[in-house]
């Protein structure tokens, strides 16, 4: 009986070593689960500069399950009331490049908005992931 709980209690040691908590004691999943688990590109980083009468959206993107079959294939810039401003596609997979940066050119953005929400798309399961809001300068 001994032996059996020093054995229970190593094994819950073990699994406390794999996974983390929230801080509320919610197990997090391991950096190999949030592979597997997911299905959208998550923008990281967005910029705004104004180039003449329109503007330069560069934005960062992070695709780990980036392959030819499924990567990070668009991202496109939102206005407050969820209406598409403009969308840079992306052509092939950034495997050997992550995360990457690349810019949206010519974007117009109404006057009255003040902030946009940069999203992603993947090519298999289309818009989602984590999101960035960038303020516009004024």
């Amino acid at each position: 009986m001994i032996v059996a709980l020093a054995l229970l209690a190593a094994m819950v040691g073990c699994a406390e070593d794999t996974a983390s908590t929230d801080g509320a004691g919610a197990a997090s999943p391991t950096v190999e689960d949030a592979t597997v688990q997911q299905s959208f590109p998550d923008v990281i980083d967005a910029e705004l500069a104004r180039s003449g009468e329109a503007w330069t959206l560069s934005a960062t993107i992070s695709s780990p399950y980036d392959s030819p079959e499924r990567y990070a294939d668009a991202f496109r810039a939102l206005a407050p009331d969820g209406s598409e401003l403009g969308v840079r596609v992306l052509t092939h997979d950034h495997a050997n490049e992550q995360p990457f940066t690349r810019s949206l050119t010519g974007l117009v953005i109404p006057d009255g908005v003040e902030e946009i929400t940069v999203e992603g798309r993947d090519l298999a399961n289309g818009w989602g992931g984590r999101t960035v809001t960038v303020a516009v300068p004024g």
